[in-house]
């Protein structure tokens, strides 16, 4: 595990945009595409518009398939739908066509749009792992990360695989990438920011023992590849080391 500290927002931005273009870069050399899962919420839509503008020459978009790591059970033109923002922050201004896209059906009740989507994603794959070259995360100031909510069922899934969820505290469904999706990836990379997230990122980085079921962030563990935290001195100002 990497952590990575940076004072300002501007420059921890800077230096993951880098770090995305460079495993972009190596993922396309080798197998000329690019598997691309973004993070929905706020915190990523200023890293989606560095991307898609100062970066935008600086990588073949169009050898990169977006996927989505988690949905909100909402209409697809919905303000708070991830896809929406995505589609509005960087895959729009790249100009990305539609079959290199991935966003969850949300027309659909969410244990089909789940199913359907799994579905998708593993017709992509064709038969090979199930690892994506980059997932990014966020986190939330209760440790959540995806739609891996403190308390909830998918906590304890054991499939490499896209579940529907029901989160009690927010009294609606989501559909998610499950853990052990998450831990298959070459890459996973964790952006936070804030100080509202500092006492819940003291837990999931150091807490001991762990305890995912009140901080699921700690279930983040790939198997066999690279998980780096890009963290704002806000963020981190409780880590101890």
């Amino acid at each position: 595990m990497n952590l990575l500290i940076y004072k300002t927002k501007s420059e921890l931005l800077n230096d993951m945009a880098d770090y995305i273009i460079a495993i972009a870069e190596k993922a396309i050399a080798e197998r000329d595409c690019f598997n691309f899962v973004l993070t929905g919420g706020n915190s990523p839509k200023e890293l989606y518009q560095i991307l898609s503008t100062t970066y935008r020459e600086k990588l073949d978009w169009s050898k990169v398939y977006f996927f989505i790591g988690d949905e909100r059970n909402v209409p697809p033109g919905h303000e708070s739908y991830n896809g929406l923002m995505a589609k509005k922050s960087i895959l729009d201004p790249l100009n990305i066509v539609a079959d290199h896209i991935f966003f969850v059906d949300t027309t659909l009740a969410p244990e089909k749009a789940a199913i359907e989507y799994a579905k998708a994603i593993s017709a992509h794959f064709d038969g090979a792992d199930l690892a994506f070259d980059l997932i990014l995360l966020g986190m939330g100031d209760d440790g959540h990360t995806a739609s891996l909510f403190p308390g909830t069922t998918i906590l304890g899934s054991n499939e490499v695989g896209v579940e529907s969820v029901y989160v009690d505290k927010l009294s609606t469904y989501r559909i998610s990438f499950t853990a052990p999706l998450i831990n298959k990836a070459k890459n996973i990379a964790f952006l936070v920011f804030g100080e509202a997230k500092a006492d819940a990122l003291k837990h999931v980085i150091e807490g001991d023992p762990k305890t995912p079921e009140v901080y699921p962030s700690q279930l983040i563990d790939p198997i066999d590849g690279s998980l780096t935290w890009f963290l704002d001195s806000d963020a981190a100002q409780l880590l101890d080391n």
